[in-house]
């Protein structure tokens, strides 16, 4: 695989964002509507604030196994906001570094992935589905060659 792919090459562009202030229950239909594991929680002026994922608000629901125990969970949850529940301050990684940086970094930190930065501005998210990609790419084209 080439040293040299660089997460820009790889992440998700313009990731979906809620803001800290945003329903709780509200980011988890968002997510789950759109296929997307995890948002990049961004203040009113765009910066990065934190992130918030799937598994952090089901954790809260406390995994309901009935109808009745998934309502419960949710009305548990109403009014609740995203800041409640985002992890603050998350790593991130730049626009321009490796690949294997990025894998790196989600390894040590034990996440899935990362909000990728340009000039401390958001403008993607690389994940290990990501990652994957690129390795079942260069698999398929070392094998046609």
């Amino acid at each position: 695989m080439p040293k040299t792919e660089r997460v820009a090459e790889w992440m998700t562009e313009n990731p979906v964002t809620v803001t800290p202030d945003f329903s709780v229950l509200a980011a988890y239909e968002r997510m789950r509507a759109r296929g997307i594991r995890r948002m990049p929680v961004v203040d009113k002026d765009g910066a990065l604030v934190g992130i918030i994922t799937r598994s952090d608000i089901e954790q809260a629901m406390s995994h309901p196994r009935s109808e009745e125990e998934r309502r419960m969970a949710r009305f548990s949850l109403a009014g609740q906001t995203v800041a409640e529940y985002m992890t603050p301050n998350p790593i991130t990684v730049a626009a321009d570094a490796s690949i294997g940086e990025a894998a790196a970094m989600m390894i040590r930190a034990r996440v899935s992935g990362l909000p990728v930065m340009d000039n401390g501005r958001l403008i993607g998210i690389i994940t290990e589905s990501d990652i994957f990609r690129l390795v079942a790419s260069t698999w398929a084209a070392e094998e046609s060659g």
